[in-house]
């Protein structure tokens, strides 16, 4: 467990390019242990262009990522589509978890046994792992990733559009599972097209290209600060529920880049 009052990650004047596009611009964003962190804008804004730049996997074109390393992350990939995966069962795709300490032939002991079962339990999946992987719904095998991700005990936890077409208990368990990892301490960041799940986030940071807005979601999904990057992708009914006005934004899914 990581303690919520350690300085946070710090991104200063970070840019990214891919040849001759640039996916971000100048970003200076912090990111907080002990909080969640939303990441909403449109294609092409360079959300998960920036879940690559912590996760290690891209490398700035200028600009910093501090501290380097990154503590322990763990990356939830974005898995919308079913996939012909190689013959593994749904315990065998969660043991992968374990690979980062033990490696790919490394022997689990006990310390590894208790961590993929706790991760099993909380995500619910526990009656799946004789199961076939490519077998499950959409919902079970999102679960099974981040029941993965959570095997390795992370300090930073970065999932890319994990509700995206599941439903609706998968939906809640993984928001649930934002909640608890916040308040155990780790620095969760998300991208995502959902308002809801935007909302229930401690920060919202709007992107696109450059960092449009930051900060708590009743202020960053405001329809006029949502406007400035989706246009008239917004749609609002202007009816008041729980201190916000009822959004829809309309726009596609997918990678950035």
């Amino acid at each position: 467990m990581v303690t919520a009052t350690r300085a946070p990650l710090k991104l200063e004047g970070l840019s990214v390019a891919y040849g001759e596009t640039l996916a971000l611009d100048h970003i200076d964003l912090d990111i907080e242990f002990g909080a969640s962190l939303a990441l909403i804008g449109p294609n092409g804004s360079g959300k998960s262009t920036l879940l690559n730049v912590v996760a290690g996997l891209v490398g700035p074109t200028s600009g910093t990522l501090t501290p380097r390393p990154v503590p322990h992350v763990a990356y939830v990939l974005q898995h919308h589509h079913r996939e012909h995966w190689l013959p593994l069962t749904a315990g065998e795709v969660l043991r992968m978890g374990r690979y980062r300490d033990r490696g790919l032939l490394g022997r689990l002991v006990h310390r590894d046994r208790v961590a993929l079962a706790e991760a099993a339990e909380r995500m619910d999946v526990a009656g799946l792992l004789h199961r076939p992987f490519d077998e499950l719904s959409g919902g079970q095998r999102q679960r099974i990733l981040v029941a993965q991700a959570l095997a390795q005990r992370p300090e930073v936890l970065l999932m890319d559009e994990p509700i995206t077409g599941l439903d609706l208990a998968s939906q809640r368990s993984i928001l649930d599972l934002i909640d608890a990892e916040s308040a155990r301490g780790t620095a969760v960041v998300i991208t995502t097209h959902h308002l809801d799940e935007a909302r229930h986030c401690d920060r919202v940071a709007l992107v696109a290209g450059k960092l449009v807005a930051v900060g708590p979601p009743d202020e960053v999904l405001a329809e006029e600060t949502l406007r400035t990057v989706f246009g008239e992708r917004v749609l609002g009914d202007h009816a008041e529920h729980a201190h916000h006005t009822e959004l829809l934004m309309l726009d596609d899914h997918g990678h950035d880049h």
